[in-house]
């Protein structure tokens, strides 16, 4: 999995009126768990761009001053009206232990049901994995080229490389709806191959 690198300084003040301080000077304040003892560090907004506001997956290394954390980010508060991050949880990965995080599915192959006029759901935009830290997956592969009209994806069909899906088994990933374009078309087809039917009645 793709890492981003974190900029940022340890903080000993941890109150209220030092955390206020922090993000009135654009800094973000955050704290790293997962270690002998949590680590309170800040580091200015700009730098959780790439991390926060996309729909990839991503490690995070946390440099603070000579001293480098491998994470993953664990939570996130945002304001409710500015989209202002107000702080931000990371989880300290252990290469020797299994992590749990999401990842997005990514599409692979074409559906015989789409050709024929069928629409794609999407179900599951992400889906949480369970890896060492050097097996996290960018993402997991949804091979849709055997789904005709009407099949559904489910969880136990991904193809997993030295991780695990927490999912329960009955989980859709993905589907083929009969679109209305295509259903209109079928009722017309079946109307049209009874009308030859009828007239020879007549």
């Amino acid at each position: 999995m793709k890492s981003i690198t974190i900029k940022g300084s340890e903080r000993e003040s941890v109150g209220k009126s030092a955390t206020k301080a922090l993000r009135n000077a654009g800094l973000v304040p955050c704290v790293l768990y997962g270690g002998n003892q949590a680590v309170h560090f800040s580091a200015e907004e700009i730098a959780f761009k790439n991390l926060v506001y996309t729909p990839n997956a991503h490690t995070v290394a946390i440099e603070l001053g000579k001293t480098t954390y491998n994470a993953i980010l664990q939570d996130i508060q945002v304001h409710p009206v500015s989209d202002k991050i107000l702080h931000i949880d990371f989880f300290q990965l252990n290469e020797s232990k299994e992590i749990m995080m999401e990842v997005p599915v990514k599409i692979v192959g074409t559906s015989p049901g789409v050709l024929l006029g069928g629409d794609l759901r999407l179900n599951q935009r992400r889906l949480k994995v369970k890896a060492l830290p050097k097996n996290l997956p960018d993402f997991v592969e949804a091979n849709i080229s055997q789904l005709e009209m009407g099949n559904k994806l489910y969880v136990t069909k991904i193809e997993t490389n030295n991780f695990k899906l927490m999912h329960p088994d009955n989980t859709v990933v993905c589907q083929v709806k009969i679109s209305r374009a295509a259903m209109k078309a079928a009722q017309e087809a079946a109307k049209a191959a009874k009308a030859p039917a009828k007239g020879k009645k007549k």
